[in-house]
């Protein structure tokens, strides 16, 4: 028997990581074996790797000599960052560099990088429709992944770029749970109007990511876009009130509303749901659920996802 070739996996005990980790460790006729990169190799989530049989080393998107340790021997890598841990798009590049000057130290075969669209090829920063925010981004989380792609390209690694896009759990851990209004009842607010927005849940990430690794060379040296629906803040409602066995009403407000709502983070998101809103034709076309699904056979709908998580979704 061949032995397996090794994933190195970053963020393993995070939604996009562990997703992936789960995939490989759980097909028991995989290729692949996984180094679960941490930075706590003694927490609950990272034993729990260990159990499934995973390697779990201690390395750190601050430390990129901890990095090329971690790398050394890999045949690939799954590589993203952690912008909402501090809110930086020039720290989020920071690490994205570290990353893949790793890998091309490491002579990865196949490296994965999880990155967004940068939204300032559609609207330009002298584009007034949507407030430019830090002088030099229109959705910073987006740009600085997007701009961060020339790092793993300049480098000519053999690389996959995977645009993800809105994960369905933010309803539970981004505050964009659902709120009791006035009257009593369930109110989902987001600044679509009737627009679809491109959504999916974050485990199917790491799922989809395995499936480009079982390609082989398919993938190298492109852009792959990925979505588990695109649905309109009306079906969504529609969907979380069956869920929920009570009524939940759509409440669409305009993207300006939401930038001024005052949480951390709500310009860039704002700004963010309107890149969605306005240029919702490319990103359903660029995010193509029936491809997605030929990655991951496994894909979960939005229905699906509500029907395994609707308990953790708050309900202020």
């Amino acid at each position: 028997m061949s032995e397996k070739k090794i994933i190195a996996v970053v963020g393993a005990t995070g939604a996009q990581g562990g997703g992936l980790v789960r995939a490989i460790m759980k097909d028991a006729n995989s290729d692949f074996t996984v180094r679960a990169l941490t930075r706590d190799v003694n927490s609950d989530k990272a034993t729990a790797l260990v159990k499934l049989g995973a390697e779990v080393v201690a390395a750190d998107v601050d430390d990129a000599g901890s990095l090329k340790r971690a790398f050394k021997g890999a045949y690939g890598a799954y590589c993203v960052t952690f912008f909402w841990a501090h809110l930086s798009p020039e720290k989020e590049m920071g690490h994205a560099r570290a990353l893949a000057e790793a890998a091309k130290d490491a002579g990865l075969k196949h490296v994965i990088w999880s990155t967004l669209e940068d939204t300032r090829k559609w609207i330009p920063l002298n584009d007034d429709r949507m407030p430019t925010l830090m002088n030099k981004y229109k959705v910073p989380h987006f740009d600085a992944k997007g701009e961060s792609n020339a790092y793993f390209t300049n480098l000519r690694l053999p690389v996959t770029l995977l645009n993800t896009c809105f994960y369905w759990d933010n309803l539970i851990y981004f505050g964009m749970g659902l709120k009791k209004g006035a009257d009593g009842k369930l109110v989902f607010t987001l600044p679509m109007g009737d627009k679809k927005l491109v959504g999916i849940a974050a485990a199917d990430i790491g799922k989809c990511a395995y499936g480009i690794f079982n390609r082989g060379s398919d993938f190298l040296g492109k852009t792959v876009g990925i979505a588990g629906g695109h649905l309109t803040g009306a079906q969504m409602a529609n969907s979380l009130a069956k869920a929920l066995g009570q009524e939940v009403r759509y409440n669409s407000i305009e993207p300006a509303v939401y930038r001024s709502l005052g949480f951390p983070g709500a310009e860039d998101t704002g700004n963010m749901f309107q890149f969605d809103h306005d240029f919702e034709k490319v990103l359903c076309e660029t995010h193509d659920i029936k491809f997605t699904r030929s990655l991951n056979p496994s894909l979960q709908t939005f229905d699906e996802w509500l029907a395994q998580n609707k308990e953790r979704i708050p309900l202020e």
